[in-house]
C-alpha cells in the first residue's frame, strides 16, 4: 500500500479532510498503518484532483508542489469580494459587462510569464502568521507580488460557443500573429472590424452580447493563484469579478481519469478492494527517466553511498531494482546521489 489514491474532491472539504477520509479507509480495510499527506492543498470551494500519497509516497508529496496544474474556473463579474471567491464579502462592484470577443482579446495579456499579487486571504505567511488569519481579523494584508507562468489560457472546451474571433480571423484572413503583442494588436483591429459590423461575425456568434460570467481553463505552474488571475481578468476588461467556480482537472501528472470520488472510496474500502485504485509509487515520476540497478548498486543507495560510473543523463532519475523502487537520485557527471530513499 505503497503509492497514490486520487480523489475527486467534492465542494466543501478541506485538503486535510481528503486526508483523514483515506486513513478511515484505510483503517476499513484493514491496510497496515501508514503515513497519508496530500499533494497540493485544494480549496474547499474548488473541486476536483487532489492526490493522496501513502507510506513511502509521502516523500514526494512534495514534488506535487512543484508541478503545473490545471484549472476549469469562472469568473462571475460585477462583484469582487474579500476572498476572490463566493465565500468572501463583496468589496466593489460594477455595472460594466464585458463581451465575449472582449474577453478572448485580453487572455494574451495573462498567457506566459506574469506577476501577480495574492490574494490576502491565502496561506502564505506575512511575518510568521498566515494571510488569512490576519486578513479574519480585520488586519490589512500586504502581499508582495510573484512572478508565475500561464502556460495556457483559453475558453473552456465543453462549454465555450463558437469563438468570435476564432472565426473572426478566418473571415478577415488573419493566421495568428508571431509574438502575443501582435496577436493582441490583430484582434483589438478584428473586435473592431466585428462591432462596426453590428456585433455578429459571420458565424452568427453576437459578439457584442454582454456576459455575466465566462468559463476558462487555465495551465498554470505552482504558486499560480486562480482568484488572483480572476481578479486581473475582471479589472483588465473594465469591471470586478471573482471566482464562482473552480475545478482542478490535473495535477502534476495525475488527472480526473485516475479519481475517485468519496462514496467510490467508502465503498472499495469496505470491499478491502483499495488497491484496485491505487497508483504506484513511480506515477509521481512519471517525468523523469528510469535507471535500473544491480542488486549491489541497490544496495549501496540504500546505505547512502554514492554510486560512480552511471551511464545517465545529468538530473534526477527513478532508481529501481527490477520493479522495485530504491530511490529519487540526483545524477552528474556519473555520479548518482540519493535525493529520497524508499524503504521497500
Amino acid at each position: 500500500m505503497h503509492g497514490w489514491l486520487i480523489l475527486d474532491k467534492p465542494l466543501g472539504l478541506g485538503s486535510t479532510q481528503g486526508v483523514s477520509a483515506v486513513k478511515r479507509a484505510l483503517r476499513t480495510a484493514g491496510a497496515p498503518r501508514l503515513k497519508v499527506g496530500h499533494g497540493g492543498t485544494l480549496d474547499p470551494l474548488a473541486t476536483g484532483v487532489l492526490p493522496i500519497a501513502i507510506g513511502e509516497a509521502t516523500k514526494l508529496a512534495g514534488r506535487m508542489l512543484d508541478g503545473d496544474k490545471v484549472y476549469d474556473f469562472t469568473i462571475g463579474f460585477g462583484e469582487q469580494t474579500d476572498t476572490l471567491d463566493a465565500e468572501g464579502a463583496v468589496i466593489a462592484t460594477s455595472d460594466m459587462r464585458p463581451t465575449l470577443a472582449q474577453v478572448e482579446a485580453v487572455l494574451p495579456r495573462f498567457t506566459g510569464p506574469i506577476a501577480q499579487v495574492p490574494p490576502a486571504y491565502s496561506a502564505l505567511k506575512v511575518d510568521g502568521a498566515r494571510a488569512y488569519d490576519l486578513a479574519r481579523a480585520g488586519e490589512e494584508v500586504v502581499l508582495a507580488t510573484r512572478d508565475v507562468t500561464v502556460h495556457g489560457l483559453a475558453l473552456a472546451a465543453d462549454d465555450a460557443p463558437p469563438s468570435p474571433l476564432a472565426s473572426s480571423r478566418t473571415r478577415f484572413g488573419i493566421h495568428g500573429a508571431a509574438d502575443p503583442a501582435a496577436e493582441a494588436l490583430a484582434d483589438r483591429w478584428i473586435l473592431k472590424q466585428v462591432q462596426d459590423d453590428g456585433g455578429t461575425d459571420d458565424g452568427g456568434t453576437d459578439a457584442a452580447a454582454p456576459l455575466d460570467h465566462v468559463t476558462l481553463t487555465a495551465h498554470v505552474s505552482k504558486g499560480t493563484y486562480i482568484r488572483s488571475l480572476a481578479r486581473d481578468i475582471a479589472l483588465a476588461l473594465g469591471t470586478v469579478g471573482h471566482v464562482t467556480y473552480l475545478r482542478r482537472t490535473r495535477a502534476g501528472p495525475f488527472t480526473l481519469a485516475e479519481a475517485i470520488s468519496l462514496d467510490k472510496l467508502d465503498e472499495l474500502a469496505k470491499a478491502r478492494g483499495l488497491e484496485h485504485s491505487l497508483l504506484p509509487l513511480g506515477a509521481g515520476l512519471d517525468d523523469i527517466p528510469a535507471l535500473s540497478l544491480t542488486p549491489d548498486q541497490a544496495g549501496a543507495l540504500r546505505q547512502g553511498r554514492v554510486l560512480a560510473g552511471i551511464a545517465a543523463d545529468d538530473g534526477q532519475a527513478f532508481a529501481l531494482l527490477g520493479e522495485t523502487p530504491v530511490a529519487l537520485v540526483e545524477v552528474e557527471s556519473g555520479l548518482a546521489r540519493v535525493v529520497r530513499g524508499f524503504n521497500l
